[in-house]
């Protein structure tokens, strides 16, 4: 999302073991800083680009302007991005590019290969080897708007969501579209309509149902789960629903919610998911779906579907939530009200038997932030070069590579160390 989503916790402060500890959380609010980490402290990058812990290195792959394999250049306003692994052992990333109809550094394509030939976002794909050298990189899916963030799929593909509602060259957008990370060229662009025309943000699919996730970037945005008619065909149509939190119907959800304290949900239908105004937000609330203020990233893991809401709070800093598709619940994780520890979260990402790492696009310096499991709160990397947002935080399917966009001036980093 291109607004702001940086600091995410600058806490004071340490346990034990020299972090903070999110339980009980009211026992941190008010700290302005964080100690360090289980990587240890940040130190400054001699190039001035990326700052990370001791004996972490980063590698710059794709920028911006580079010319890709297939003869165009590395469009701008990198984004949101997912890992996969091909059959020769490498790493493939799906990476969005934010970028609107008047952007100058948009993603070429052949016009037939466009959803709209007035649009100039999309996705590239990225070929990385087992030892974090770029193999190719070439463009995918074209002619879409502000492809924000997504989400991959357990089959292999990337959900790349428009985050707007705009009609242009008679074109509708707000849509989602599904990549595949096998795509040797630009695939066709099928918008899938049914999973909703509104603010799209980021998608989580849960692998033991299949049903899909989605955050909306509004202040008055809602939480969506897309059931599929066929699980790994989402063209196939499906049921586009709201959550409706249990006896607090219509419910806005950015200040005086009880945190900690897991609600019972359910769901109402939205029976007109492709409208020609933006209505479908507007439509689940009349209906009681609970309003979250400016969804951002989203990701399932460990049991839970967490995602954050960039303005939520009293002070309007954000939060961070969790939903149990097993328990049918949802919890408010995270809320400090406190612009030293929390500013505007964005992009997240679950590493399974590891920690979660988050993404900040706050209004100065930005970092990547882990969340240990036990709950320990540190800085894992700093934006050295600028105050670009950093996003599409993701790693490798062996969990030993970690995967970051800075969004300006458009660069993919490869990360990996002592983890």
């Amino acid at each position: 999302m291109n607004l702001s989503r940086r600091k995410f916790f600058a806490l004071a402060g340490t346990s034990a073991a020299g972090a903070v500890l999110l339980s009980p959380l009211e026992a941190f609010y008010a700290k302005p800083s964080i100690a360090a980490g289980p990587y240890g402290n940040l130190v400054a990058d001699p190039n001035g680009v990326l700052d990370l812990p001791a004996g972490f290195t980063y590698r710059r792959l794709s920028e911006t302007g580079q010319t890709m394999t297939d003869g165009y250049r590395v469009p701008g306003g990198h984004d949101g991005m997912g890992a996969f692994a091909d059959a020769s052992g490498n790493t493939v990333l799906i990476r969005n590019h934010e970028l609107a109809p008047t952007s100058s550094n948009g993603l070429s394509a052949p016009s037939t290969r466009k959803y709209n030939t007035n649009a100039r976002g999309g996705c590239t794909k990225l070929v990385v080897s087992p030892t974090r050298t770029l193999v190719s990189h070439r463009g995918v899916l074209a002619g879409t708007i502000r492809n924000c963030a997504g989400g991959p799929t357990p089959s292999g593909s990337w959900l790349t969501c428009e985050e707007t509602f705009e009609t242009n060259n008679t074109k509708r957008h707000g849509y989602v579209f599904e990549v595949p990370s096998s795509a040797t060229g630009f695939v066709t662009p099928v918008p899938l309509t049914a999973m909703g025309r509104f603010n799209h943000e980021a998608a989580a699919v849960d692998p033991n149902t299949g049903y899909v996730y989605m955050t909306e970037d509004r202040g008055d945005g809602l939480f969506y789960r897309f059931i599929p008619n066929q699980r790994t065909n989402l063209s196939a149509g499906g049921t586009l629903s709201a959550l409706r939190i249990t006896g607090s119907s219509g419910i806005n959800t950015a200040t005086g919610f009880p945190k900690n304290t897991a609600r019972t949900v359910d769901w109402v239908t939205i029976a007109n998911p492709d409208p020609s105004t933006d209505t479908v937000r507007t439509e689940g609330f009349n209906k009681g779906a609970a309003r979250f203020s400016g969804g951002e990233g989203i990701f399932y893991g460990g049991g839970y579907v967490y995602f954050t809401c960039k303005s939520g709070g009293s002070s309007g800093d954000g939060q961070i939530w969790r939903y149990s598709p097993a328990n049918n619940t949802v919890e408010l994780y995270i809320e400090p009200n406190n612009s030293g520890v929390l500013d505007n979260p964005d992009n997240i990402v679950v590493v399974p038997n590891r920690d979660i790492f988050l993404c900040e696009d706050g209004d100065g310096t930005d970092f990547i932030l882990g969340v240990t499991p036990s709950g320990s709160l540190y800085k894992f990397a700093r934006n050295a070069l600028n105050t670009s947002e950093l996003a599409g935080v993701c790693f490798s399917p062996d969990g030993q590579t970690m995967f970051v966009n800075m969004q300006t001036p458009g660069i993919t980093f490869a990360i990996w160390g002592p983890w």
